[in-house]
């Protein structure tokens, strides 16, 4: 399968405004600059209105009957959109799957070092998918592993509120769980 290395445009992070003569309808509600309705009047009115007050004619609401227009400055009206839209993209936080891989034969500081590991994970919203893969004679003693899984969620609940999203299964080879903060 070939790869593509072209850089995908990015979606733009305000919607794209009709403002002054791009504005296709013969009638709007305009709204003037202090967000008094000034009532339904013919486009061309509208235009030269906001024309007089050196200002644009912004349409705010296509899809209302007759759409909704705005008297204001465009450049500002759309800097603060684009400052609104960078704002609430640093807020959202796509939540990820970690993995914390452990043995059945960990030691006691090998355990809590992957606990802070699984802690700092969790703080910062991401969930944790602890597993353990059996090699050999230990596929036999499954249940040890189990144990161990179970174990690391013991001390991770001293730590924190913590949930059990999937219980702890056996897959083939692996023994997984996968926790999330409450």
């Amino acid at each position: 399968m070939r790869i593509s290395r072209k850089k995908r445009p990015e979606k733009p992070l305000i919607p794209r405004y009709n403002i002054n003569e791009r504005i296709r309808v013969l009638e709007v509600r305009v709204i003037d600059a202090e967000d008094n309705n000034l009532g339904v009047m013919s486009t061309e009115d509208a235009i030269r209105l906001a024309k007089g007050q050196e200002l644009d004619l912004v349409e705010i609401n296509p899809k209302a009957n007759p759409p909704v227009t705005q008297i204001l400055d465009f450049g500002s009206f759309r800097y603060q959109k684009e400052k609104e839209a960078r704002k609430q993209k640093v807020k959202s936080h796509v939540s990820d799957l970690k993995g914390i891989r452990l043995s059945i034969r960990i030691s006691g500081h090998d355990m809590d070092t992957r606990k802070i590991q699984a802690e700092k994970f969790l703080n910062r919203g991401d969930k944790v998918k602890a597993e353990i893969v059996l090699r050999g004679r230990e596929n036999a003693k499954a249940n040890l592993g189990f144990d161990v899984i179970n174990h690391f969620i013991k001390l991770l609940e001293g730590a924190m509120p913590v949930r059990v999203e999937q219980e702890t299964t056996k897959q083939g080879n692996k023994i997984t769980a996968i926790i999330a903060k409450k």
